[in-house]
């Protein structure tokens, strides 16, 4: 029986709910009534439900496709502006000891080469990300309690943390490991992590056993109610994604907004992002042997269902995704894109060693952190690495506070025109400085408020000359 608030995974995300979801979703997908209703409802900002949701994304009347992308542009201007975060995901092992049939860390891949950094190492990595202009690190690592217990994680942020070379700093570390315990969760939030981050991968049970054959991972109802026990760890910014591609995509929709619906209504804060990761081909996974595999104008439409449903969530597309792909989707919602992006482990500092087939997936926008950057603001775009709502406690509730008013840009937008700033002078080419320094000239005079655009604009000049990094609104 479905019940949002319970805390057992077969109640809050209940099979038969889904499925009579999507029959409603079915006999109303040209029903121009409901789904006007629904567009209305959307439009006050407060978000969808899941049936709701599904019924748009089912939607095959063209005009109002074309609203609700059009809504979708607007709330994610209305909530975030035209910032953009940036981050890099940091691969630290891939032992793993699951049997996952669409990762090459499956523990049956006896050719794939198997990594683990070393402290030393993972100094090596830092530093290269640092000289990149990264600010923000996703941690990546197989589920292995020999190679990789909690342990060996935490030692690993605080080594990250502990590096500061030249004028880079990491300011925030998020974390994407395995589902592990209250305790666990518990050292990780007092490391001083960002967001957890887990990917379901799957919310189909039948099609979870089958993809998660072996290994711990194959308990469904542990991995599903993972961030349950995050949130009772202290961890109140959690980041919730599936892999597109497993299984049929809208039943994947509906069971990832129930599961946002069940994290507001049980703990009073929604996830802190989503990810929309689309299934790839890696060492010995052929994406050709999955039948689920979604269209571009399928993911796009994804992207725009999700955010006029979840309005207040960050939402993140990586390297998975083509640069023409990725143009695509940011406008419809996304928030936050990866660069220069390495999926091996020790791809950064030695990045020869790709060869040696430890990525996880294959990369496919494969620009430099620079390229990245120019091509954002040369599409009217914000690069951000604005690290400042975890640093300042603006997390959980007191994040969707700010965010749910559309205050967070308050904060966020001088913020973002700061860490560009910083990003300008270490790192950028000319060619990225010189449209960097016009666009910041150009959004400084969006801050409305005269007191505070004067302080930015102290702060940028400081940081021009050297001495005014790491201020924050």
């Amino acid at each position: 029986m479905y019940d949002v608030k319970s805390k057992k995974a077969e109640e809050f995300i209940d099979h038969e709910e889904i499925l009579d979801t999507l029959s409603y979703a079915d006999a109303n997908k040209n029903n121009e009534e409901v789904i006007n209703a629904i567009i209305e409802k959307a439009k006050k900002r407060k978000g969808l439900n899941h049936r709701e949701a599904s019924v748009l994304l089912a939607c095959e009347l063209e005009e109002k496709n074309q609203e609700i992308y059009k809504l979708a542009e607007q709330i994610k201007l209305d909530f975030y502006g035209n910032r953009i975060v940036m981050f890099a995901p940091l691969y630290l092992s891939n032992y793993c000891v699951n049997g996952c049939t669409y990762c090459p860390y499956h523990l049956k891949n006896k050719h794939i080469t198997r990594k683990k950094l070393t402290q030393e190492e993972i100094k090596n990595e830092v530093i290269a990300l640092q000289d990149m202009g990264h600010k923000r690190l996703a941690l990546e690592a197989g589920e292995d309690p020999m190679h990789n217990p909690m342990e060996y994680i935490l030692e690993c942020i605080q080594t990250i943390y502990s590096i500061k070379h030249k004028n880079g700093a990491i300011r925030r570390v998020n974390v994407n490991i395995a589902a592990t315990t209250v305790e666990n969760y518990r050292k990780l939030k007092e490391a001083g992590i960002g967001t957890y981050i887990l990917f379901q991968e799957t919310y189909h049970k039948e099609s979870y056993l089958t993809l998660h054959p072996t290994g711990p991972k194959h308990d469904y109802c542990y991995h599903t109610e993972a961030m349950d026990r995050a949130m009772e760890g202290g961890i109140d910014d959690v980041g919730l994604g599936v892999l597109f591609g497993l299984d049929k995509y809208r039943y994947e929709f509906a069971g990832l907004l129930m599961h946002a619906e069940h994290l507001e209504a049980t703990y009073g804060v929604g996830p802190h992002t989503i990810s929309v990761p689309r299934l790839r081909n890696a060492d010995d996974i052929d994406i050709r042997t999955f039948t689920n595999g979604i269209s571009d104008e399928i993911f796009a439409k994804i992207v725009a269902c999700i955010r006029i449903s979840v309005p207040y969530t960050g939402m993140i597309v990586s390297t998975r995704e083509s640069k023409e792909c990725r143009e695509k989707v940011l406008r419809l919602g996304i928030s936050q894109v990866s660069g220069a992006s390495k999926t091996s482990v020790g791809g950064y500092a030695h990045p020869e060693e790709e060869e040696e087939n430890s990525e996880q997936f294959d990369v496919s926008d494969k620009r430099t952190l620079d390229e990245v950057v120019k091509w954002l603001m040369e599409l009217g775009y914000l690069p951000s690495f604005c690290t400042a709502c975890y640093r300042e406690g603006r997390t959980g509730d007191r994040f969707m506070e700010l965010c749910k008013s559309q205050q967070i840009q308050n904060c966020c937008h001088p913020n973002a025109l700061m860490t560009l700033k910083e990003f300008l002078v270490d790192y950028a080419s000319n060619s990225t400085k010189k449209i960097g320094d016009q666009m910041i000239e150009k959004e400084l005079a969006k801050i409305p408020s005269e007191k505070v655009r004067q302080i930015v604009l102290e702060h940028i000049e400081a940081i021009e000359n050297g001495t005014g990094n790491d201020f924050r609104f």
